[in-house]
């Protein structure tokens, strides 16, 4: 037998352009290469949403660089680190905001990478400038205004001994500049534009944070814009732009106009079921901040389940009251080598829309859903069936309310709770949660079952009502049903906004409603 011998498997870094700031613009090569991640060395400007697509076990840098902020690390600590990752045969993402190759410093990357013998691949990204642009509601070109644009850095190398800038042939060679990271010496660039022979009224915009939530965005000439960024207070990150194409942002300013826009909300629910609530709040505008009260664990004990999957066609029917007993319920069922035909004796029945699309998924068609999506509700919906000496099983939470199968022993049925998860609090984030509150960064919270409600004040850290009423003064609460909001009620603060119909499209539909008639003095 002839030895084997073992070669090291080469590593490869990927520069990969995390577009402008809003997650949602990265390229889906992109998205697929941080799935494969071993390593993610990543920038101060790509979003940290970013990171929930890279592989849990991946090694996260964060190689962050602010102007006028003590780097964490030099470009070239950064350059030989990309190294030193590739030859430990490591597949190493590179994240940076915008595109690499766009006053992205990746030329001065790669160029390390070729000269130590590493491979790598370049992925473009959305590049700022287009970004802030089109999401401050102006087209860098329009054949009507310009046919030419040109991108300029405010910020050059200063070792350099002279600019590289010929202001002369660009303050009327390009109808559109758009300036990167030249807030610090803004007074200096306008000076050579106009200095140079372009008119002092030509109209200028700066946009900062462009694409996300916090975007601000400004409008001058440029005589006045400096004078206006100062006043303000707009700093960077923020790209200018110059030119006559800056007036068609009263038209088409479609980004900042959102119902949402700008207001920050707090999201309670799990991580793994906010992703509904989130994406239409941030459809809508929203500055969406994740702050998971409840962690869901698998219950200690399927002791009294593995039971009664063993007789389920001893049953008339099955309650499911949340997701979450539908997705551990038939986790275990399949456990237990059985599936959805096991379950063709009992009726089921779901307490809402979402609960029962989601035993679609599983291969079950709910029998019976409430007029009300309730525990009441549901418990009304059964009492009209008719439940005397019906033998009923309730898959649920291990400490849940008891008005169901109260309400149902009372009418003469068989009732056997079943637990199979339970809720936690979650660690961590107490403190920054804290922090937002009392610096008043919170516009409002959602609140989704009477569980988020108890575990956000466990959060909030404090029992003393008038503590908590000034810590909640300013912040809107929005309840998804009665039984949420009740819970909130019962604690002392206020419910501003509750859906008719306890769903997450109505609850965002509500939460929007709200803030237009706010907006209009209703």
């Amino acid at each position: 037998m002839s030895e084997q011998t073992s070669t090291k498997r080469p590593g490869k870094v990927y520069l990969v352009g995390a577009g402008p700031g809003d997650p949602g613009l990265i390229t889906v090569r992109g998205k697929y290469l941080l799935g494969k991640a071993e390593v993610v060395v990543y920038d101060y400007l790509a979003s940290p949403k970013l990171l929930k697509y890279v592989p849990k076990n991946a090694e996260l840098i964060y190689a962050g660089k602010k102007g006028g902020v003590k780097h964490t690390h030099t470009q070239d600590e950064i350059n030989q680190m990309l190294v030193d990752w590739a030859l430990t045969g490591k597949t190493v993402i590179r994240l940076k905001g915008g595109d690499p190759f766009i006053f992205g410093r990746g030329g001065e990357e790669v160029e390390v990478l070729a000269k130590a013998g590493v491979d790598f691949e370049v992925v473009p990204g959305v590049t700022s400038a287009t970004a802030a642009a089109t999401y401050a509601g102006i087209p860098i070109t329009h054949r009507e205004y310009t046919a030419s644009v040109a991108f300029l850095t405010g910020h050059e190398d200063p070792t350099k001994p002279g600019s590289k800038i010929d202001w002369a042939k660009l303050a009327t060679g390009a109808g559109t500049l758009v300036v990167y990271m030249g807030i610090k010496n803004l007074p200096t660039i306008v000076k050579n534009l106009i200095d140079n022979g372009r008119d002092p009224k030509t109209p200028v915009a700066v946009v900062r944070w462009a694409s996300t939530p916090e975007q601000r965005s400004v409008v001058g000439t440029l005589e006045t814009i400096a004078e206006i960024v100062h006043g303000a207070d707009i700093r960077p990150p923020a790209l200018i732009i110059v030119g006559e194409v800056v007036t068609l942002r009263d038209t088409i300013n479609w980004f900042e106009k959102r119902p949402l826009f700008g207001k920050r909300i707090v999201v309670t629910r799990t991580r793994e079921q906010a992703s509904e609530l989130v994406a239409g709040l941030e459809e809508c505008g929203a500055n969406c901040l994740e702050f998971s009260t409840i962690q869901i664990e698998p219950a200690e004990s399927y002791e009294v389940l593995d039971e009664e999957l063993d007789r389920l066609d001893e049953y008339h029917w099955i309650l499911f009251t949340s997701l979450n007993a539908v997705n551990y319920f038939f986790e275990r069922l399949y456990s237990k080598g059985k599936d959805a035909r096991d379950m063709k004796g009992p009726g089921v029945a779901a307490v809402g829309k979402a609960t029962a699309d989601l035993l679609m998924n599983y291969g079950v068609r709910a029998d019976l859903l409430p007029a009300v999506f309730t525990g009441e509700g549901l418990a009304e919906s059964l009492l009209d069936q008719g439940v005397e000496g019906r033998n009923i099983l309730i898959p649920r939470a291990v400490k849940a309310r008891e008005i169901l199968p109260e309400t149902l022993r009372g009418a003469g049925a068989q009732v056997t709770v079943a637990p199979v998860y339970r809720n936690v609090a979650p660690e961590g984030k107490r403190e920054q949660l804290r922090e937002q509150l009392e610096s008043g960064e919170v516009d409002m919270v959602t609140f989704t079952s009477s569980s988020t409600v108890r575990n956000f004040l466990s959060m909030v850290g404090t029992t003393d009502r008038a503590e908590l009423n000034a810590l909640m003064r300013d912040v809107v609460i929005a309840a998804i049903g009665p039984i949420t909001a009740k819970t909130v009620t019962d604690n002392g603060l206020q419910v501003h906004i509750q859906p008719e119909s306890h769903t997450i499209p109505d609850m965002i539909h509500a939460i929007v409603e709200f803030y237009k008639a706010q907006k209009a003095g209703v």
